[in-house]
């Protein structure tokens, strides 16, 4: 739910509705919560992090729909059925004193590339993203999945879906390799795994508002390791193949006038 390019796209007037708008207001919607998130990515333990959430509606239009573990977009291209456009997204890095065994830093990334999404109803959507790392784990990593909405506007939104994630080598060699340095220092036996399908996931997210002001926000997600990564001894000796997280957090709406 960290978005805050994406929520600047609500403000782009897009050419299919910009030209009806009578009502110029700005609706601004802020939450601030907290969330339980593992530790690095492949551990076992998790922490306490923030979570926060930022969205623009123009006018009387309903917030636009958005999962909780969307990248931050801009839809250059959109209509209602329809938006691609560029996406950035931010991979947490993993510290040895994160896993408790030298296997190896990786540096937090910036992720940029381009997404694609398609409605074909209004209560399901198609998604896609492609990102390649800048600086940490250089590598190339993406996401198809889908999600059933059910929506009353504003009023509440619930979204559920599956997600498949896939990355080339740099990005698993990165985070699930263990190098002959690592073997010796570890214990674990070497290991160098390829790309592909690194994990399959569940995403859910809700917010609901009390009253015109006042709302709540959360999300629960479920992710699974397979193929290379899920083999990776980091993992299955060190960490778990199941990644869990979940979060809440109040929001406040508020109207700008133009």
């Amino acid at each position: 739910m960290k978005r805050l390019l994406i929520a600047w796209m609500a403000l782009v007037p897009a050419s299919t509705v910009a030209s009806a708008q009578e009502n110029d207001d700005v609706r601004v919607r802020v939450g601030l919560g907290a969330q339980l998130e593992p530790k690095y990515y492949g551990g076992d333990g998790t922490e306490v992090g923030p979570l926060w959430d930022l969205d623009f509606a123009r006018g009387d239009n309903e917030f636009r729909f958005e999962a909780p573990d969307d990248g931050f977009d801009i839809a250059v291209i959109s209509n209602d059925s329809f938006a691609a456009g560029p996406v950035a997204n931010f991979e947490r890095g993993r510290k040895n004193s994160d896993v408790g065994a030298n296997v190896g830093k990786v540096k937090s990334t910036i992720e940029v590339g381009a997404f694609a999404q398609a409605y074909p109803t209004k209560a399901f959507r198609i998604r896609g993203e492609l990102r390649k790392g800048i600086g940490g784990h250089e590598g190339l990593v993406g996401d198809v999945g889908a999600d059933f909405i059910a929506r009353d506007g504003d009023n509440y939104v619930f979204s559920i879906g599956p997600r498949l994630l896939f990355s080339d080598k740099k990005y698993q060699r990165a985070f699930f390799e263990v190098t002959p340095a690592a073997a010796v220092a570890t214990g674990l036996p070497v290991y160098r795994p390829d790309g592909g399908m690194h994990a399959v996931a569940a995403t859910s997210g809700l917010s609901y508002q009390f009253s015109k002001e006042f709302g709540m926000f959360g999300f629960a997600r479920y992710e699974r390791l397979v193929g290379d990564a899920g083999k990776s001894p980091i993992v299955r000796r060190l960490g778990s193949r199941n990644q869990g997280s979940a979060g809440i957090g109040l929001s406040y709406t508020f109207t700008i006038a133009r």
